[in-house]
């Protein structure tokens, strides 16, 4: 479940708009975040610290896609990893974002307003891009997550391409996210990406899904030509109330 803080501190839960297609609105972001002091879609780093340590290395370049306002950023410089460069596409959430690290002394993280469908990066710079629940906000209004709608595929097919482009020939692509992979390997798989797909879960319950991207590594065969069948699910009470179930609700339907 994702958190919030209030203003004196105290963390709570949340539940998002009445409507997930709030979030394709970028004045929502806007709004929110200029209230918002920290949000954790997807658990926060502590829940999938064990997962990410084997992918990174001091020296690692890393890119955030749509930091938000969360720590990811925080707690990865506080394992070392240093060279660390935050995208967001809200003109608001990077200004606090820069604020609130310079007032920490994090002056190395560099913090850019910038749209993860047009990268504004050279080829082959970073080492590591990761995306933690950022993906799905291209899944809003999707239709079927079976058969998702040729405009969400698009969008998704060149967020993907642009982070093949901008990995080093070794680098690793990783996304935290809600769906499954009976959605996520199709896309992830297509003919034009090199990256190997490997994946595994955390959470109680309620899974989330550590979705591990290595470029150059992909064999011939690593295709998802098996038969899908359509997965159950089981929800925690806790779950219910957060607003990562009401984002999840409306990308994987599925119920019927």
């Amino acid at each position: 479940m994702g958190t919030t803080k209030d203003p004196n501190g105290a963390q709570k839960s949340r539940v998002g708009p009445t409507t997930t297609l709030a979030y394709l609105d970028p004045q929502y972001w806007d709004e929110r975040f200029t209230t918002e002091e920290h949000y954790e879609w997807l658990k926060d780093y502590s829940h999938f610290r064990h997962l990410i340590q084997s992918h990174l290395n001091p020296s690692s370049s890393i890119l955030e896609l749509g930091c938000g306002n969360s720590q990811l950023c925080e707690e990865l410089y506080k394992d070392g990893f240093t060279e660390i460069t935050c995208i967001d596409l809200s003109a608001v959430a990077v200004e606090n974002m820069q604020k609130k690290l310079l007032s920490k002394g994090l002056k190395e993280i560099k913090v850019l307003e910038a749209d993860m469908l047009d990268l504004p990066f050279s080829n082959e710079c970073f080492d590591v891009v990761i995306e933690k629940g950022t993906m799905e906000v291209l899944f809003v209004d999707s239709g079927d997550p079976w058969n998702p709608r040729p405009a969400t595929v698009t969008k998704v097919m060149k967020m993907l391409e642009g982070i093949h482009r901008v990995l080093k020939p070794d680098g690793i692509y990783i996304s935290i996210s809600f769906g499954q992979p009976h959605f996520r390997r199709p896309l992830f798989e297509a003919p034009q990406f090199t990256w190997s797909v490997e994946w595994s879960t955390f959470g109680d319950g309620f899974h989330y899904f550590f979705y591990t991207l290595k470029k150059g590594r992909r064999s011939p065969d690593n295709r998802s030509d098996e038969k899908l069948e359509r997965p159950s699910i089981n929800l925690y009470q806790d779950e219910l109330e957060g607003e990562d179930f009401i984002f999840r609700t409306n990308l994987d339907e599925l119920s019927s």
